[in-house]
């Protein structure tokens, strides 16, 4: 059994634009975390089964379509529903000030926007994201 920080990288919705979560799953990748990039075009539902099947000790979403509050809020849920909010969630893309906030009260616990470092991404799940046990 690992004991590396496995997180799941996804792009809810209909954007199509991954060059970004790529990029960032590629970092954490790098620094050592399991990482399993779901692909474009998913779910809430499927990237919540997603993360609790691989055990996931977060969840990071890439939201460039605009539908952020409600793809967020989606996926909160799911893990409400399915009693996995231990599984940490993050996220990035185009979402104005005032959303992240909105989204910080739902329960996201980092939004980066653009400009974030991947190195501050990497050093922040290092920091908020329990390694499992082995």
């Amino acid at each position: 059994m690992s004991s590396r920080i496995r997180v799941v990288v996804a792009k809810p919705g209909l954007d199509g634009h991954d060059r970004g979560a790529k990029v960032v799953a590629r970092a954490l990748r790098d620094a050592g975390m399991e990482v399993v990039y779901t692909g474009l075009h998913q779910t809430p539902e499927q990237i919540v089964e997603t993360a609790i099947q691989e055990d996931a000790g977060a969840v990071g979403l890439s939201v460039l379509s605009g539908a952020h509050m409600t793809l967020f809020r989606r996926v909160l849920e799911l893990l409400s529903e399915r009693d996995a909010r231990d599984i940490v969630v993050f996220g990035g893309g185009i979402i104005p000030n005032g959303d992240i906030f909105e989204l910080e009260k739902l329960g996201v616990a980092k939004i980066f926007t653009p400009g974030a470092t991947t190195q501050a991404i990497v050093e922040w799940v290092r920091q908020n994201v329990a390694q499992p046990v082995s």
